[in-house]
């Protein structure tokens, strides 16, 4: 009796309205006591261990994305890294899949699932549910030389279209190059990374007035958007004179007009806007 005491307490089940009274009964009942507390104890540990094991495959870039209406960024880098955190503050629920094969675990960014493996590898591009993303941004491979790095990119276009054809699709190149291949490839936006940086450096050395701070307000992040849209009825005929002073009444400043494949920033005031332009505006 006490050993069957002592197997009661040490499992903590207790006693219940209904007790053994023949010692075959209480020796049965200590089997499905230990039996149980066994059972309960593999269970336990079982579902650790897949926690566990779940939880390395998802550092380690292993684990398929289900979600829908995500940004796929190719490229871990420090652009990307920035990219990040003005997308965060802009659309904060908004889900990003990062793409690489140099980093060997997840960086453990809030709303960021890794996948790890090759960007123009069909199977890496599946595991992150290309077929129900929203955009895909490619940068710069930082460990290959421009010329290398901007054919890379174009083969990561071109899997990337290949797979879903109306993906839009923002790209980085840093030479001249390959800028007709990436239009031909599809990309619905390029972003001459090397013709920006040296304007903005020479626009610094010939304002010589601190303009780096000036770049810093252009971050999405910190509330200043630029946008592209359609021409309202209203403004159809008007001049650029009098649109800009009608939009920064809703305190947006009109920057310039896209007509077809030409841009034109700060016009001439008489510059009239006809019915099929976009205008560029500066909002916040």
């Amino acid at each position: 009796m006490e050993f069957g005491g002592t197997v009661v307490t040490v499992s903590t089940v207790g006693f219940g309205d209904y007790v053994p009274q023949t010692y075959l009964g209480r020796g049965i009942a200590m089997l499905m006591i230990l039996a149980g507390a066994s059972f309960v104890t593999a269970y336990f540990a079982s579902v650790s261990s897949a926690a566990i094991k779940r939880q390395h495959s998802y550092l380690e870039g292993n684990v398929t994305f289900s979600g829908k209406n995500h940004v796929i960024l190719i490229g871990w880098n420090e652009k990307a890294n920035e990219m990040i955190d003005s997308l965060k503050t802009v659309k904060p629920y908004k889900q990003i899949v990062l793409i690489d094969d140099s980093l060997k675990e997840s960086p453990l960014i809030e709303n960021v699932h890794f996948i790890r493996g090759n960007p123009a590898n069909e199977q890496t591009l599946l595991k992150a549910n290309i077929q129900e993303a929203d955009a895909a941004i490619i940068t710069a491979d930082q460990h290959k030389n421009e010329q290398d790095a901007d054919m890379n990119s174009i083969l990561v276009l071109l899997s990337l279209k290949g797979l879903n054809p109306n993906l839009y699709c923002v790209i980085e190149l840093l030479t001249e190059h390959q800028a007709n291949n990436a239009n031909r490839a599809g990309a619905n936006e390029i972003i001459k990374s090397y013709k920006l940086t040296s304007h903005f450096i020479m626009s610094s050395y010939l304002a010589k007035n601190g303009l780096s701070s000036f770049y810093s307000e252009l971050n999405p992040a910190s509330g200043n958007l630029f946008q592209v849209l359609p021409v309202n009825k209203e403004l159809i005929g008007k001049t650029f004179k009098d649109a800009s002073h009608q939009l920064l009444e809703k305190e947006s400043i009109l920057i310039g007009i896209k007509r077809g494949e030409d841009t034109k920033v700060n016009p001439p005031l008489s510059f009239e806007i006809q019915d099929h332009d976009s205008l560029i505006v500066f909002t916040h």
